[in-house]
């Protein structure tokens, strides 16, 4: 499995506020982009996947919605998650 409970834990730490930090924007977004890089992956095996294909894109709305929320909130948490990420926007 690509996503298991330690690379959860290890995101989490690494961008949230702690290990046990599930709920932070950060995190959250974190957690999103893992996934979105590996779904980018399979659907470039995948062309014809359609429902993974919609999956990604509602993980790509979820994860820009939380950025808006941020930049809306606390531009400095924003830009250091984008810089952190190397996210485009």
């Amino acid at each position: 499995m690509y996503l298991d409970s330690a690379k959860k834990q290890e995101i989490f730490s690494q961008y949230g506020q702690g290990a046990t930090d599930t709920g932070s924007a950060e995190s959250q977004i974190a957690l999103f982009t893992h996934r979105i890089k590996h779904l980018t992956e399979h659907m470039k095996q995948n062309r014809k996947d359609h429902s993974t294909e919609r999956a990604l894109t509602g993980l790509v709305g979820k994860r820009r919605s939380l950025l808006n929320y941020l930049k809306r909130n606390d531009i400095n948490r924003y830009r250091a998650i984008v810089k952190a990420l190397g996210l485009r926007k």
